[in-house]
């Protein structure tokens, strides 16, 4: 490979897809981003971020509306929902250079088991997990509120043992964007610590119609946060992941420093798209269900959101 560096290619370039990889960009590295809905916006007008940490930045991009149109690419960040997962992996296949990474910036359990069939063999798979806040105001427009780190962990692919160089390969992209990311040994036990949070504040932020400032500010929703995260952290252990100590509580008091913030599954519920809870809440489940471990108060907000999101979207 002559060029200097590597070429990365967004596939899913909504709020998560699109602030990396215009971080990525602005860092001076070759993205490219490829587009549904939004293609014909942003081939005019490029992606715009309003950013509370970067301030405002506004770029035009190399956009594509399919992935044959793409150049083959030494990277992919996949920052598609996970419900999607089914269709993306021809995508994947398409627009990815020989021996490519694939990062999923993805939420919950058994992602990266359910692409794995059906990606190519010769790519390498990652997990990557998002601590931010960031939402699509507009099309093309990227609201970012607060934190922005993306920690790493290798799932599968040729590496073998030697997984870990490319891990902190990829680590080394975000950092060179100006991004907090680290290497996880541990992949499996770093997607059940990234659902301690997810659990409960996405969950119930469909359920109450609430974003973070009013269900830390009542005594009866702080107190179900908290039940919540402590059968993630049970679920977690009884699956062989312990959680460092504190973990719960220290994410606790992150949220109540965040500015009020809409969890995702929020907006995915107020646009009527399927929310992903087979990975966050059915996987998790069935894994802790299978050591032994019940987690009733989880299973009963799982069964809640399935009704929403059934009613939600008739048909």
């Amino acid at each position: 490979m002559t060029r200097g560096k590597p070429r990365i290619g967004i596939i899913g370039s909504g709020a998560i897809g699109g602030f990396y990889g215009l971080m990525l960009a602005r860092a001076g590295f070759d993205v490219h981003f490829l587009l549904r809905s939004e293609y014909d916006v942003v081939r005019q007008q490029g992606l715009t971020l309003d950013s509370a940490v970067h301030g405002q930045l506004q770029m035009p991009v190399q956009a594509y509306a399919g992935a044959a149109d793409m150049p083959p690419c030494d990277w992919l960040l996949v920052g598609a929902k996970a419900t999607s997962n089914a269709e993306l992996a021809p995508l994947i296949n398409q627009a990815a250079a020989a021996d490519a990474k694939v990062v999923l910036l993805q939420n919950g359990l058994g992602v990266e088991q359910q692409l794995r069939p059906r990606l190519r063999s010769d790519l390498h798979l990652l997990g990557g997990l998002c601590f931010i806040c960031v939402n699509r105001q507009a099309p093309g427009v990227i609201r970012h509120q607060a934190l922005g780190a993306v920690n790493l962990g290798y799932h599968s692919g040729p590496a073998g043992d030697g997984g870990a160089a490319i891990v902190e390969q990829g680590a080394g992209l975000f950092r060179a964007a100006g991004i907090d990311s680290q290497a996880m040994a541990n992949l499996g036990q770093a997607r059940w610590q990234k659902l301690v949070w997810n659990v409960p504040y996405n969950g119930l932020s469909v359920l109450l119609n609430a974003s973070t400032t009013p269900l830390m500010a009542d005594a009866d929703s702080r107190a179900l946060i908290q039940a919540l995260m402590a059968e993630v952290v049970q679920g977690a252990a009884a699956c062989g992941n312990l959680l460092p100590d504190g973990y719960a509580e220290h994410l606790f008091r992150v949220t109540e420093q965040m500015p009020d913030y809409w969890p995702s599954m929020y907006h995915d519920h107020a646009q009527q798209r399927p929310l992903e809870l087979q990975a966050i809440y059915a996987e998790p489940l069935a894994q802790a269900q299978a050591a032994g471990c019940s987690l009733p108060r989880m299973a009963m907000l799982h069964q809640a959101l399935a009704f929403i999101d059934r009613a939600n979207r008739p048909g």
